[in-house]
């Protein structure tokens, strides 16, 4: 399989990275109806070590209050912002030598595009919405499909960082927090960290 590729941009990134430098952008969320998905998105990037969760659309205060939460509760380093202008964001986070990955059904099978993914530069991961405009097909060098058939974006995200990270981040990234959970085969293990 040939890999669509567009062109690189310069490598002169200025933001000292690593492969977790990994920035989710949730496109188009609308207050009152994407909630529940945009919540889930932001926390699924969390586990998975994304460095900054950035919703675009409606400015809702609520789902950011409710990561940043959870990242003082049960530790994490993850940034959850608004961002107004998404095109402008990843225009600039391109020019600078960033990859942009586009989640989308329609795009090349993950498991290939990740393969050819650079291992040493900050990745900008665009998850849709209701309707993606053209501009983000064009801009994006990767666009990355996890099955060629109508699926969740929680679950393209998931697994998409799954296989990106191989695995979950370990529970040393989580140590910061408040709360910590002690995995258990029957029942509820919660320490509270004084």
């Amino acid at each position: 399989m040939v890999m669509m590729k567009r062109k690189s941009p310069p490598r002169e990134y200025v933001d000292g990275c690593s492969m977790s430098d990994i920035r989710i952008i949730r496109l188009s969320h609308r207050a009152g109806r994407d909630p529940r998905m945009s919540t889930h998105l932001g926390l699924t990037a969390r586990v998975f070590g994304a460095s900054e969760y950035i919703l675009c659309g409606d400015n809702d205060q609520a789902i950011l209050d409710t990561l940043n939460d959870v990242k003082e509760r049960f530790g994490g380093k993850m940034i959850a912002r608004h961002e107004q202008s998404p095109l402008g964001f990843l225009r600039n986070f391109i020019a600078k030598g960033g990859t942009a990955v586009h989640l989308t059904m329609y795009g090349v099978p993950y498991q290939d595009a990740i393969l050819e993914l650079p291992k040493d530069m900050p990745i900008a991961i665009v998850v849709g919405g209701a309707k993606v405009s053209r501009e983000y097909y064009e801009m994006c060098q990767y666009n990355v499909a996890v099955g060629n058939q109508p699926h969740s974006e929680i679950a393209a995200l998931a697994a998409f960082l799954e296989r990106l990270n191989d695995g979950v981040s370990s529970p040393e990234e989580f140590t910061d927090g408040k709360l910590r959970i002690n995995p258990s085969e029957r029942g509820k293990d919660m320490i509270e960290e004084e």
